[in-house]
């Protein structure tokens, strides 16, 4: 990105299954606990398997301001909600602010289930003896919503929410490409700053896939079904491992110009050195065979300026999938060699849009504090999967260079390249 604005990351949200906060959710990567539990967000025995990755002890009120906003904010909106406060905390913005009309907002999203308690009276107003009858939907159903329902659960809400609480009056967006919705948005970010059109941007995803509808719509296909060990479920790379586990949670960074960074003394917790995307298409119900994702990393590469010697470490989207992450581990052996690989999904879960924002945190404080949190559940290497995983304990950090990669089942591929501000803390 020669005669380009440097960009940088000057502050993190997390607010994930293992921790609410930056401090709290990197103790968990150094003490290897899940967050992986049973659920008890509802009851039915014909929804499997009943457990995943949940913010615990998430209360929207302790984070939310007003709070009358939370009548209009779903699950999704309240994490990334929490998520941009923290970070916007940690970068400083309080104390030293960047021009509202210079600052933005970017975040992945996704769709935003609707909490089934508030469809009952629709649901129950077009009833006739005993079926659902279709044609009473439009006459009958809105009457039982409540007004402002719609507002609650449409997927570019997280970013407005955000954007009106912060008096972000810059670009305000929202990237919806499921899985790879959060580096699509801090690539996005990175291209709108070196454009000039704003000084610093509030960025992300969010997401929560232990809604029922989730697991109604898949079915309960491709997840674990180790209900008698929760926390041992999410096992990427592993021999052992039988399908995902899905979780919620919502990750934020600031990211800035360096010279708004240092015109506002603010510390520099990292570096976007590169990104790329690619796409493949897919027939239905199958995979991507991993051709966007070599073409991804690659070009993230060549954009960063790096060989592949250069990459210190990569986090992949390792979701635990028998099938998907035999394709990336074959991906990044092909284009990498024998990078070391971590995979965090093995603490929280698999989180939708919020996978790659988080999993950007990992490795933001991997260089904070000189090493990188190992993969958990992985006791059994698969001779399908030739990669060197991270593994039992961290790994001292010695390049502090490393590529995120995400993906999704459509055929979509994000790879980004961050790189440490410098010699890791003590």
């Amino acid at each position: 990105m020669a005669n380009q604005p440097e960009i940088v990351i000057t502050g993190v949200g997390a607010v994930s299954p293992i921790g609410i906060g930056k401090e709290a959710f990197w103790a968990a990567l150094c003490q290897q606990r899940s967050g992986i539990r049973r659920l008890n967000l509802f009851e039915s025995s014909s929804l499997r398997p009943p457990f995943g990755g949940m913010v615990a002890d998430f209360d929207p009120k302790q984070y939310v301001r007003p709070r009358k906003s939370l009548k209009v904010m779903s699950r999704e909106i309240q994490l990334a909600y929490t998520a941009a406060d923290l970070a916007y905390a940690d970068a400083g913005l309080e104390e030293r602010p960047v021009d509202p009309e210079r600052l933005g907002v970017i975040f992945g999203s996704d769709m935003l289930p609707c909490e089934l308690p508030e469809l009952a009276g629709a649901f129950q107003a077009c009833l006739v003896e005993g079926k659902f009858d279709f044609q009473r939907w439009g006459t009958m159903a809105l009457s039982a919503l409540y007004p402002l329902w719609l507002l609650k659960y449409l997927p570019n809400m997280p970013a407005c929410h955000i954007g009106i609480a912060k008096d972000a009056r810059g670009p305000n967006n929202s990237i919806t490409v499921a899985d790879a919705s959060s580096l699509l948005a801090l690539a996005e970010a990175t291209r709108v700053l070196q454009r000039g059109q704003a000084e610093a941007l509030i960025v992300g995803g969010s997401g929560s896939q232990i809604h029922p509808a989730y697991l109604i719509r898949m079915h309960a296909a491709g997840l674990s079904q180790r209900s008698d060990d929760p926390a041992a479920a999410s096992r990427p790379f592993d021999a052992l491992r039988d399908g995902l586990v899905l979780g919620e949670g919502a990750g934020t960074f600031i990211v800035e110009a360096r010279r708004s960074a240092e015109g506002r003394q603010a510390p520099v917790l990292a570096v976007v050195r590169g990104y790329a995307s690619a796409f493949e298409p897919t027939s239905d119900g199958e995979l991507p065979q991993g051709n966007a994702l070599r073409r991804a990393i690659v070009a993230a590469l060549s954009h960063a300026g790096l060989g592949p010697a250069e990459i210190g470490f990569v986090i992949a989207h390792g979701t635990s999938s028998p099938e998907g992450d035999r394709l990336e581990a074959e991906a990044i052996r092909q284009t990498l060699g024998d990078v070391p690989v971590t995979a965090p999904k093995s603490y929280f879960g698999h989180l939708g849009p919020a996978c790659g924002s988080l999993e950007t945190i990992v490795s933001i404080l991997a260089f904070q504090y000189g090493q990188v949190p190992p993969t958990l559940n992985y006791q059994q290497p698969d001779p399908q999967c030739p990669i060197r995983v991270i593994h039992s304990r961290p790994m001292p950090l010695d390049r502090a260079t490393a590529m995120i990669l995400s993906y999704t089942r459509q055929g979509q591929a994000a790879a980004v390249v961050l790189e440490g501000p410098g010699n890791p803390a003590p």
